[in-house]
């Protein structure tokens, strides 16, 4: 009995080894020449960003990438739309936005990509003399329906594939979002991102939610920045800010989470990669 709680014991303590990957970046021309800069560094895979001309679905070639998995010795996740809104109240415009999700999700399985990023959408406000009035909080059942269609439709449209769909906190999630999110995260194919740049930019509005749902983490955006007191900047390169990367690193591990490196240049990337290396984050 003593040997299997030492083995236990020393497993636990062993650091399981972790998924670093980089965004598209902007100054790179091609998809390929993506995949090159993520060979040169070491990583592990690169996150699509459907915010891209070049990204969207229609683009989405099932033989081109998985050539380009195969020659570069990399994986694909992906980042949908920041403005997918599947509570959209004109129906033509859902539709859209859910047919978009249904492509990602089929490319997604035909290239072995086993992380769908999404933010929440706000939806608009009106702005009344004394405050500010969220449409969907103040229509919220009709808002709610469309969140359980939205879960509904993923897992269909999922089935028995390996993707999960991870809800990324931006500037602090709403009391409305919340209750949706709680439906969401129910499911088996929705999860978690903590972008602790963002987190640390909005004085960590998300991080008691996020903390409270940790067994649900599964996807990681990695940059540094600042409080809004201090600018409220974020995707600095790492080592630049206030976020207190040892303590997010050593979560994701925990979570066995995947990390995106999430600076927007080439060289605030490979300084990141650097500092990473450089303090014994990598595996």
């Amino acid at each position: 009995m003593n040997r299997v709680v030492k083995l236990l014991s020393k497993l636990k303590s062993m650091e399981v080894p972790m998924d670093f990957g980089m965004p598209v970046l902007i100054e790179l021309d091609s998809i390929e020449s993506n995949c090159r800069l993520c060979r040169k560094l070491d990583l592990d895979f690169i996150e699509l960003n459907m915010n891209f001309p070049e990204y969207q679905a229609r683009h989405f070639d099932v033989e081109k990438y998985s050539g380009l998995k195969e020659k570069y010795g990399i994986y694909f996740t992906v980042h949908l739309s920041e403005n997918l809104d599947v509570s959209e109240a004109n129906d033509f415009v859902r539709e859209g936005w859910l047919n978009t999700v249904a492509s990602t999700i089929a490319f997604s399985k035909k290239i072995s990509c086993p992380i769908i990023n999404m933010h929440m959408n706000h939806g608009i406000y009106i702005t009344l003399p004394d405050e500010k009035v969220f449409v969907y909080e103040k229509r919220f059942d009709e808002y709610f329906e469309s969140i359980v269609h939205f879960r509904r439709f993923c897992e269909m449209q999922i089935g028995d594939g390996n993707i999960k769909i991870c809800i990324e906190n931006t500037d602090g999630f709403t009391d409305f979002e919340k209750k949706a999110m709680d439906y969401l995260l129910e499911s088996h194919v929705f999860c978690l991102t903590w972008d602790v740049g963002h987190s640390i930019s909005s004085n960590e509005k998300d991080m008691e939610y996020i903390l409270a749902h940790v067994s649900k983490l599964a996807h990681f955006h990695i940059h540094d920045g600042t409080r809004t007191e201090q600018g409220g900047k974020c995707h600095q390169e790492l080592g630049k800010g206030d976020v207190n990367l040892e303590a997010r690193i050593a979560l994701a591990r925990e979570c066995n989470a995947r990390c995106v490196i999430e600076t927007k240049t080439v060289a605030a990337l490979k300084n990141s990669v650097d500092w990473l290396r450089r303090n014994g984050k990598t595996d």
